[in-house]
């Protein structure tokens, strides 16, 4: 995937190239990096779903759209997003970084699209970046249920199973990388009466087995 497959997902066009070459550069690889757009990328972004939340659900009190909001620009929410447009394939990294996987951890790519979000803000202004940002994030925000989102994904997985009457998941641990410092889990998330096999990926057992009950949860609602 080249930047200009990117930029048509984006439904923008730098007109200085640089900005977004920054964004999806690592710290790692060179300087200058991505974390200073990052910075910024990460107060425009949370103003704009802060509006499309606001406007999506007129009833809602304000703490419940906080809590939408929060769920909105999380690092898992991000890192999704981000996988769809292909970033991974998109991101410089440091050979240490290539190596170990970096172009599919969540806080790499979390992380670099917010940074190309503030390039946007930079190179366009904020009626730019608020519209791609609404681009990316239309389908995710139409799709949200404000119920589901007061519980954790194993909970909310748990309690439809049990509506079912379907066993519980199994929750293996099938690789773990890094230094022990610095871990990373991915654990899989079985469901053998659906058929379900999911991963989750996450810097400790827990967020990993979230992770992949995010996964099958999805996986399960539309079977």
């Amino acid at each position: 995937m080249n930047d200009q497959a990117l930029l048509a997902r984006l439904g923008y066009s730098f007109a200085d190239p640089e900005l977004l070459r920054q964004a999806l550069t690592h710290r790692s690889h060179s300087s200058p990096h991505n974390e200073r757009l990052e910075f910024l990328g990460d107060s425009v972004l949370n103003c704009v779903v802060a509006r499309m939340v606001y406007q999506a659900f007129p009833r809602l009190p304000e703490g419940d759209l906080s809590r939408l909001r929060a769920h909105l620009v999380n690092q898992q929410t991000l890192f999704s997003l981000a996988q769809d447009l292909g970033l991974g394939e998109r991101v410089r990294l440091g050979e240490g970084e290539v190596k170990s996987g970096g172009f599919r951890r969540p806080s790499i790519l979390a992380d670099a699209l917010e940074a190309v979000f503030g390039a946007i803000f930079l190179d366009g202004g904020f009626e730019q970046a608020q519209r791609v940002i609404e681009g990316v994030y239309d389908s995710t925000v139409r799709e949200l249920d404000p119920v589901a989102l007061g519980k954790d994904p194993k909970t909310l997985l748990q309690e439809y199973l049990q509506s079912r009457r379907i066993a519980l998941p199994r929750y293996n641990v099938v690789a773990t990388r890094g230094e022990a410092h610095q871990q990373q889990f991915e654990v899989e998330c079985v469901i053998p009466e659906l058929q379900i096999r999911c991963l989750g990926e996450g810097t400790s057992r827990r967020s990993a087995e979230q992770n992949a009950a995010r996964e099958a949860y999805a996986a399960a609602t539309r079977a």
